[in-house]
């Protein structure tokens, strides 16, 4: 029951575009017993259905450049395949770090940001 309620919390999110990771990923590692690596790994795979379905709300409601969203998928992918690489060669430990200090900053950032 918490994997699915974990799951609906991630999709939420995600679907209104801030990212299902920030909450799938910390509670897979904190309440499922699940390694950092496969948590990341599990939300890529998580990622696909519902941003597929979050995508095609969005165009429905024309919502979406999509110029700059080509441009911007063209170089993510790239990015993807770096950043797995990466990831598959480092640790969990420094991948939980990683991940954390992220999350510190984007919090931070939200926080003293001005309008």
């Amino acid at each position: 029951m918490l994997r699915l309620v974990i799951g609906l919390c991630a999709g939420v999110l995600g679907g209104m575009g801030v990212g299902g990771g920030t909450v799938l990923i910390p509670a897979l590692v904190l309440f499922c017993g699940t390694s950092q690596t496969e948590a990341q790994a599990i939300n890529l795979a998580a990622f696909l259905p519902t941003g597929a379905a979050a995508l095609a709300t969005h165009l429905k409601e024309n919502r979406v450049e999509k110029g700059l969203a080509a441009r911007l998928a063209l170089f993510g992918a790239t990015g993807a395949v770096l950043g797995s690489a990466l990831a598959v060669r480092a640790d969990g430990e420094t991948l939980r770090r990683i991940f954390g200090y992220f999350l510190l900053a984007m919090g931070a950032y939200e926080f003293f940001k001005k309008d």
